[in-house]
């Protein structure tokens, strides 16, 4: 069985591997793609994979794009930061969709669903309108206003390094280890911003992927967390949210 892997996140895609090496031993992943643009290439120049495993969100742009660009009638397993709801609208045909983290025992179940069906997408443009609702109805957040002295700043989620709580306020720490004050709780905030790209690490502490730079083990099987820009304060991951703070890193 040849499949292809479609995940912008290298560490995720190596997991992913990972995983399907283990419940399908007869797998071979015959490439590993991260973008629309690598997708479309791939596809283009080498044979038709028999199952495709593919991300929803990609580095530049929707998954839905590469379909628009090529025709596909190999069958797509999805996977999906989306909250479950989201997602069982989508349990159509023989197309799966899976939840990150995505757990052994339910890549399992979806292959097992393929080799049952063992048969291409029968109505994808259904699935493609599908997925642009689903994607319509879950924007999060991509820039707050700010107040920076006396004029208002536009701060892209993309320049958030982590996002704070202190006596009873929010606030945003940007890479570049500016500080603003957000008109928000955690779990408002929490709620607003994409779960793929941030983690809520504990009640003070919302931190994004690319700010994280060292995990250690803590007491009494917590994790610690250093972050970038250095903050004064442990960042402590309880040990009931380890598990999937490591699977949301792509151990």
């Amino acid at each position: 069985m040849q499949v292809l892997i479609t995940e912008d996140e290298i560490l995720l895609a190596k997991r992913l591997q990972k995983l399907l090496n283990t419940v399908a031993p007869d797998a071979v992943v015959a490439g590993i793609t991260h973008s629309i643009k690598d997708t479309v290439e791939w596809l283009q120049t080498h044979a038709k994979p028999d199952l495709i495993l593919m991300d929803i969100e990609l580095a530049d742009g929707q998954s839905f794009d590469i379909f628009q660009a090529i025709q596909i009638t190999t069958p797509v397993i999805f996977t999906t930061a989306y909250n479950e709801y989201a997602i069982k609208a989508f349990k159509v045909n023989s197309i799966d969709y899976l939840l990150k983290p995505i757990k052994e025992e339910e890549l399992a179940a979806a292959i097992e669903k393929f080799r049952t069906l063992n048969k291409p997408v029968a109505d994808i443009d259904a699935l493609l309108n599908g997925i642009k609702n689903i994607a319509a109805t879950n924007n999060f957040r991509n820039r707050f206003l700010v107040k920076q002295a006396q004029k208002l700043v536009s701060i892209s989620v993309d320049e958030i390094a982590y996002i704070f709580s202190d006596k009873g306020f929010s606030y945003i720490r940007t890479k570049e280890n500016q500080k603003f004050i957000l008109d928000y709780t955690m779990d408002e905030l929490e709620k607003m911003l994409s779960p793929k790209q941030f983690f809520r690490a504990n009640r003070q502490f919302l931190i994004s992927f690319d700010a994280v730079v060292a995990i250690h083990t803590w007491f009494n099987q917590k994790l610690k967390v250093e972050v970038k820009p250095e903050i004064s304060e442990h960042i402590i991951i309880s040990r009931d949210k380890a598990n999937a703070f490591k699977e949301w890193m792509g151990e």
